[in-house]
């Protein structure tokens, strides 16, 4: 049986006859149209890099970040909806808040992961709303250490040591998986973001792109922030010689 036909794809609360929810598709959809964001777990830290997607020239840089604070010890980074995003950050902001109100500690990665997958998934039961179109990574360092997780519009989340979301996600993850993760620095990792941003970059469909970086690490302070200017200047420099370096091998 097909579930090819009109119906089936109007409310969230229904199921196709093999099984499918049709909104919570659209809504990874809605990922894959966004721009690349690759976030890597190293021996020390978390590092998150975007290809931010630059719609009109006149549009000041900085703004709209796709990376931000979920926590002091806790950031995140994210593709799809802009306006989804912003709301799914402000959930993870109140459950931190609400978790250290009530146990007096700072939230583990894991369990604010979970908390935001939770409310997620709250968004594929009902027929007065609709999926969150967007992806969100979690990143930070608590006691267990470095953690990386990554939520799903249809409420599932998944511990990584590297993902990416995004138009080139399978560029990217190709990119990643040839990386020594575990003997990695967090430092030597934002080298690696902004090249694996600028290589599955497309300049023929999306030519104006912003690179955001950030991380959370001992350089940091076990503590959440946009990667120093002076760092990323190199970063950013480091990853055009190398696909100039690849344009001249080809």
């Amino acid at each position: 049986m097909t579930s090819i036909g009109t119906g089936y794809d109007l409310s969230v609360q229904t199921y196709s006859p093999d099984g499918r929810i049709f909104q919570v598709e659209y809504a990874n959809k809605a990922v894959e149209n966004s721009g690349t964001v690759v976030a890597l777990r190293c021996k020390d830290g978390v590092v998150f890099g975007v290809e931010k997607l630059i719609s009109s020239q006149l549009l000041e840089p900085g703004t709209n970040r796709r990376v931000g604070a979920a926590d002091y010890h806790i950031g995140f980074a994210s593709a799809g909806l802009l306006a989804d995003v912003r709301a799914l950050a402000g959930r993870a902001r109140q459950e931190s808040e609400a978790y250290k109100q009530n146990f007096q500690t700072e939230i583990p990665v894991r369990v604010l992961a979970e908390r935001v997958a939770n409310y997620t998934q709250v968004f594929t039961l009902y027929g007065a709303v609709r999926p969150f179109g967007c992806t969100m990574m979690i990143g930070g360092i608590d006691l267990n250490g470095p953690q990386l997780y990554m939520v799903e519009p249809s409420g599932v989340v998944y511990g990584y040591y590297g993902i990416a979301a995004g138009k080139a996600t399978a560029a990217a993850k190709t990119e990643i998986e040839k990386l020594k993760l575990s003997e990695m620095t967090a430092r030597q990792a934002i080298f690696e973001v902004a090249k694996i941003i600028y290589r599955v970059h497309d300049e023929v469909k999306d030519k104006l792109f912003e690179l955001e970086l950030a991380w959370v690490c001992q350089d940091s302070g076990n503590r959440f922030q946009v990667v120093p200017k002076d760092l990323f200047d190199q970063a950013e420099a480091a990853a055009k010689q190398a696909l100039e370096d690849d344009d001249m091998q080809e």
